[in-house]
């Protein structure tokens, strides 16, 4: 698939950037990843501008993002309801409002890079629950200048191994996913001991006198003489 891919960057350029951003931030699959890749190594090479290529992919990708919380915002939960019976993506539906309702827009930064396969779901989501737009577009741009510049650069500094940069940037992002699920998981944790410590400093000095002394006796049970 990977010269097939090429052979369309090579005939299209920028035009084929654009067009894969976009419309994978619509949930359409597209190897857009690889493309973004393959710009990179022509730019290397002199055949596209690399400017051009970061330029394209950018303003495609967040197009794209903003394109999916408008339609979002229009349809509503409704809307969400059809998307997830016809589609049969339940869970993943899901982990996008959970991750909507609880991160708001730290959510949306991280589904444009690093959970780059939630993303799509996360901008219907965001648009159908309400986020803020000024606040999804804040953080949808710092996630896709993320997203878009590291598969260019890599592909440009690295063009000469383009098929071997494609399979570590797999191996690579299923990573980088799994280690952030491991620190979420390790935060979570810290919290929540941190909420109940409290909590148990303060039962145990509801026995103790104010000048730290030893406890006071509790009376004990009244019997009749």
């Amino acid at each position: 698939m990977n010269d097939w891919v090429y052979s369309l960057v090579a005939s299209y350029g920028v035009w084929v950037v654009a067009a894969s951003a976009y419309l994978s931030c619509l949930a359409i699959p597209i190897p857009t990843a690889v493309i973004m890749l393959a710009a990179g190594a022509f730019a290397a090479a002199g055949d596209l501008v690399l400017g051009e290529v970061l330029l394209a992919g950018w303003l495609a990708a967040i197009a794209g993002d903003n394109t999916g919380f408008q339609i979002g915002r229009w349809g509503g939960g409704a809307f969400l309801t059809r998307v997830s019976e016809r589609t049969g993506r339940h869970r993943l539906m899901a982990r996008g409002k959970e991750t909507v309702s609880r991160y708001g827009g730290v959510g949306v930064f991280f589904s444009t890079w690093l959970f780059a396969p939630l993303g799509p779901w996360v901008n219907l989501i965001a648009g159908a629950m309400g986020l803020n737009r000024w606040r999804f577009l804040l953080w949808d741009t710092a996630g896709e200048t993320i997203w878009v510049f590291a598969y260019v650069l890599l592909g440009y500094g690295f063009g000469s191994q383009i098929d071997a940069v494609a399979d570590l940037v797999g191996d690579w992002a299923a990573m980088l996913a799994a280690l952030a699920v491991a620190v979420g998981f390790v935060v979570a944790i810290a919290v929540k001991l941190r909420k109940t410590r409290p909590r148990a400093d303060r039962d145990g000095a509801a026995g103790q006198p104010p000048d730290g002394g030893p406890p006071e006796p509790r009376p004990g049970p009244v019997t009749k003489a």
